[in-house]
């Protein structure tokens, strides 16, 4: 399937918005194809593509609001569909919170499409995946991989002149490598835009370096260790920060960003000051698109710069109600990092434990961003600043707020794939203190 071009997704929401009666009519337009390969015991076990074209129709008379969708484009189906979502917006009931469409906006230009990634054919999915294939298979280790890519775009138009339009291209490969006997394990991920600076061999060595150093592996009591977080690691804990950025929670008290009185802690000082994080759709090493879902630029935000809240997400009637600027909720996650190495951070620690991946990631107390998860996949306790021998897995809890005030060195940020919600950040190892590990887990 061939996406749609700028000027051919224009065109077409030119003609379903020319059948619309309400008072407002917003289109959106998604195409796009996805490929995979997936791979276990050291061998292909499934492969295959999904192309995907729709189309979303939102009417509105007043403050009365309906969503229809369609999956056919002849023009027939388009008329349709525009008279399904205005007869589902006069059933409805007024929506309070409705505040309109917007208006014809600017946007940054953000290029996240390599030609690349969108010409990745099944023979490409099935090389990369070979050379790791054969790695483990040579090595006598057992792998099992998933590598899947897209490449698409996204549109939209409204009544009121708006048009947004954003191609993106993804291509994201993930491998567990283990022993034989299984007492071994490693985890390896690797996200990028563009396929060309996917190299599955080397990623599939760490993995496999890490499956045949963590057998025989040895228990160490839980208790609170300094620890070092390879950025696969800490993502999944940092990006809860990011997941809780929304102003009204804050101000409604139900988040951490909530204080008390009905305020929020914006302004004020929350994580060490080496701590900055922030979105930009147009990095480089993460482009994200320019626009959000209601049609709003993205620009480059900051939301921790120093350690000080500087921003929330306000949605636009949030925003209206308080008087504040309707910054809408951030497309990607940069963390700024330092100029520690992970060999210096091993290296500076007398006793630590290395972590290389987090998962099962559960909340235990929003008002404070309590989170438990478990460690897996590689734990390696750390004596005299050298890695001694590998570890049991541990439970933890744990608040990235209160081990973002642990901290003691930061590295280099990496774009790396989130094992929980499988989105892709800029995130740098951390070195943390006292990070709190409260019980033992027999799983590799």
């Amino acid at each position: 399937m061939t996406i749609l071009t700028e000027a051919e997704a224009k065109a077409l929401l030119t003609k379903v918005l020319s059948y619309s009666k309400a008072d407002e009519c917003e289109v959106n337009l998604l195409s796009e194809e996805r490929g995979n390969l997936r791979y276990a015991r050291n061998e292909v076990s499934t492969s295959g593509s999904v192309t995907n074209r729709n189309l979303a129709v939102q009417s509105a008379f007043g403050k009365r609001v309906g969503v229809a969708t369609i999956d056919e484009f002849d023009d027939a189906s388009l008329e349709k569909v525009v008279r399904r979502s205005e007869e589902l917006a006069r059933l409805a009931p007024e929506n309070p919170e409705y505040v309109g469409v917007l208006g014809p906006q600017q946007y940054l230009k953000a290029n996240g499409f390599f030609d690349s990634t969108a010409s990745i054919s099944s023979a490409d999915r099935a090389a990369a995946a070979g050379k790791s294939l054969t790695l483990t298979r040579d090595a006598n280790l057992v792998g099992a991989g998933f590598l899947e890519d897209s490449y698409g775009m996204r549109a939209m138009m409204n009544s009121k002149g708006l048009f947004a339009y954003y191609p993106s291209t993804n291509v994201n490969f993930s491998l567990t490598v283990r022993t034989p006997d299984g007492r071994g394990s490693g985890y390896v991920t690797r996200g990028y835009s563009d396929f060309t600076k996917l190299d599955t061999s080397s990623a599939t060595r760490i993995a496999m370096q890490k499956a045949q150093a963590s057998a025989d592996a040895r228990a160490l009591e839980p208790g609170k260790y300094t620890v070092i977080l390879e950025p696969t690691a800490g993502a999944v804990l940092i990006e809860n920060i990011y997941a809780d950025l929304d102003a009204r929670s804050a101000d409604e008290g139900r988040s951490y960003f909530s204080k008390a009185g009905g305020k929020s802690r914006l302004g004020d000082k929350i994580v060490d000051d080496r701590v900055t994080i922030y979105s930009d759709p147009t990095n480089p090493e993460l482009p994200a698109s320019p626009w959000s879902g209601d049609g709003r630029p993205q620009e480059k935000t900051m939301w921790i710069e120093k350690g000080v809240v500087k921003n929330l997400a306000y949605s636009r009637y949030w925003a209206q109600k308080t008087g504040r600027k309707a910054t809408p909720y951030p497309g990607n996650l940069i963390m700024l990092g330092g100029n520690s190495s992970l060999e210096d951070m091993i290296r500076t620690t007398p006793r630590g434990i290395l972590v290389t991946k987090l998962w099962y990631i559960r909340p235990v107390d929003p008002q404070t961003m309590l989170y438990t998860g478990l460690t897996r996949d590689g734990t390696f306790y750390i004596e005299n600043g050298r890695i001694k021998f590998p570890i049991k897995n541990f439970r933890f809890n744990e608040s990235p707020i209160i081990m973002l005030n642990n901290l003691d060195a930061l590295g280099k940020p990496e774009r790396t794939v989130s094992t929980e919600s499988f989105s892709n950040h800029l995130i740098p190892p951390m070195k943390i203190r006292e990070f709190t590990f409260t019980s033992l887990s027999d799983a590799v």
